[in-house]
């Protein structure tokens, strides 16, 4: 079986691993970013740098785009130079970045009209998953189309989960994160409780991460917090788009997430105070005072 060729849109935090194991595991790829310094060392390990999304899709059997929202994702498919327009009649579409479900749907539509399939498939997991091909793929999409694909994506994670038809895999993705950011903005709120209550705050982390409210997510931004080491690996600034999102969807389906638009407050507080380029742990400088 010949080996697929894979397009990729977008090298940031996530899409720079993704691309790495897509090079290890050998198959030929096609990077594109907007910022083309990143691509760079891409060239150097193998990969075609491409200057549009057209000329990545070009040619390729799988196009991939992991880019940080709406906006980014509409213009790399369907914008001037757009990978849709240059797609295969066999090309698979494939969005893995956290967009919304309405988005996706309207993707699909778009590439049905040229015969062509899409693959919502966005990534549980943060930098040190992408780097490490253990990222989890929430995929909405037709079983079919999601076994052609289903090579490439191994390259990149430890499972795949077929969630349903295609815009199934972003609501998923949105539920988790919104759970992942309430969870966060509320431990925020408890570290500078402790701190500024004066409890010994090793003790408190000690009691909680050991206790009901401990979590692996507890305890990684936990460490994160009182260790004040913020380098990316979830930028805060996409944890407060993802809410966003998260509360829109919900709404359609007669749910107010009340809880996401508070912890949404508190990411928008310390982007206010310029922390939304660095990680999302660093939630919790806002409220140190």
């Amino acid at each position: 079986m010949e080996t697929q060729s894979v397009a990729l849109m977008g090298l940031g935090t996530m899409g720079s691993g993704m691309a790495a194991n897509l090079l290890k595991a050998g198959f030929p790829l096609t990077v594109y970013n907007r910022t083309t310094s990143k691509a760079s060392p891409f060239a150097k390990m193998g990969a075609r740098i491409a200057s549009t999304p057209a000329e990545a899709a070009s040619g390729a059997n799988i196009i991939i785009a992991m880019l940080a929202d709406d906006t980014a994702s509409r213009e790399a498919w369907l914008g001037r130079n757009g990978a849709l327009s240059a797609a295969s009649e066999s090309a698979i579409l494939i969005d893995s970045g956290t967009v919304s479900p309405g988005w996706i749907v309207e993707l699909a539509k778009h590439a049905a009209s040229r015969g062509l399939e899409v693959l919502d498939a966005p990534v549980t997991g943060s930098r040190l998953q992408a780097e490490q091909g253990q990222l989890t793929f929430l995929v909405g999409g037709q079983e079919e189309v999601l076994a052609k694909a289903s090579p490439v994506l191994r390259a990149m994670s430890k499972e795949i989960v077929h969630i349903g038809p295609v815009s199934s895999g972003a609501r998923m993705k949105l539920i988790n994160n919104f759970l992942c950011g309430v969870q966060i903005a509320s431990l925020a709120e408890a570290i500078a409780w402790i701190e500024r209550s004066g409890v010994d705050r090793e003790k408190a982390l000690n009691v909680l991460n050991n206790g009901a409210p401990g979590s692996p997510l507890f305890r990684t931004i936990s460490a994160r917090m009182v260790s004040r080491d913020y380098t990316v690996n979830f930028l805060l600034e996409l944890m407060a788009k993802d809410l966003k999102y998260a509360s829109a969807d919900a709404v359609r389906s007669g749910v107010a997430l009340e809880s996401a638009l508070t912890a949404l407050g508190r990411f928008e507080q310390a982007m206010q105070k310029g922390h939304g380029r660095e990680d999302m742990s660093s939630i919790v400088e806002a409220l140190r005072g």
